[in-house]
């Protein structure tokens, strides 16, 4: 018998506990209980950290499964029972993302690329930015464009009116484009596990100013670049994605840059797809990404 999911609502549970029999019984039967059909369902267990992590992608059926939020509300058997952290999403609903960007514009024109064609199913709340100089090409895609100045003397301030926009839009992920600014530890810890980082190069790897020519200098012959969550450790938080690029001795640091733009464009654009479609938990320093 071939099953029809068109018209069912979706859904995604995603979950975490410490490592024991049974919970993936406990998840399945539950589901099945409730009249649910799972498609796809991806595990893992963290020998080294002692935890569990799971991943379901179900639908329900409108006449006997009950609404989201009584789902929501019978699993919390299941979820105190085992402990967990845990979430079930409208697979249906498109989370909401704010992008900042400063003035490199080859991430930002990417993210907005592949939200246009649908590759990205997101909605883009505003564009936040601490120069005025890209305006007009976010204002062409009809988005909202914020500018948001700092200097030493108005950080805090401008911080502090940054989460009152992220609450005003209702955004769930903060996604920095290229964003030239080193955020506090206070916005840091506010924003944890939904803001984003890319990186020009592997992580740990070439930091500070002119990273392709300290690269360039010790000869690599791989470069790349690192999508991360924020975290108060400038450039050490849980990485999600990093794409590996072969150069040789032909490259000059201009080539070199060349092609890191493009590694962060697809570093940046695989970690907020997976963010988006919650297959990332965070795992203590690291991250479990269900691909």
């Amino acid at each position: 018998m071939t099953i029809s999911l068109e018209g069912k609502p979706h859904y995604v549970l995603n979950a975490t506990c410490d490592s024991r029999m049974g919970t993936v019984a406990a998840v399945s039967g539950f589901l099945a209980s409730h009249q649910c059909y799972i498609t796809d369902m991806q595990q893992f267990d963290d020998i080294l950290s002692g935890r569990f992590f799971v991943r379901v992608s179900f639908y329900g059926d409108p006449a006997k499964t009950p609404p989201l939020e009584a789902l929501r509300e019978q699993f919390l058997e299941v979820a105190k029972s085992e402990a967990m952290e845990w979430a079930i999403h409208d697979g249906q609903k498109n989370p909401r993302v704010l992008i900042m960007v400063s003035k490199f514009d080859h991430c930002l024109h990417d993210l907005l690329y592949r939200h246009r064609t649908g590759e990205l199913k997101m909605e883009i709340t505003a564009v936040v930015s601490n120069h005025p100089d890209l305006r007009g090409m976010v204002e062409s895609h009809g988005l909202t464009y914020i500018h948001l100045p700092v200097t030493p003397d108005t950080k805090a301030a401008q911080e502090q009116r940054l989460l009152e926009i992220v609450d005003e839009t209702s955004s769930d992920l903060v996604v920095l484009a290229r964003y030239m600014q080193v955020l506090s530890d206070n916005l840091c810890r506010q924003l944890r596990g939904r803001a984003m980082n890319i990186h020009h190069s592997f992580l740990p790897g070439f930091k500070g100013a002119k990273p392709y020519h300290q690269a360039h200098e010790r000869g690599v012959k791989l470069t790349g670049a690192t999508a991360h969550y924020v975290t108060a450790d400038l450039d050490e938080g849980p990485i999600i994605e990093q794409i590996v690029e072969r150069v040789d001795h032909t490259y000059t640091p201009e080539k070199l840059a060349a092609a890191g733009r493009d590694s962060e464009c697809r570093a940046l654009a695989a970690a907020v797809r997976f963010h988006i479609e919650h297959r990332v938990f965070l795992n203590g320093s690291r991250t479990v990404v269900f691909r």
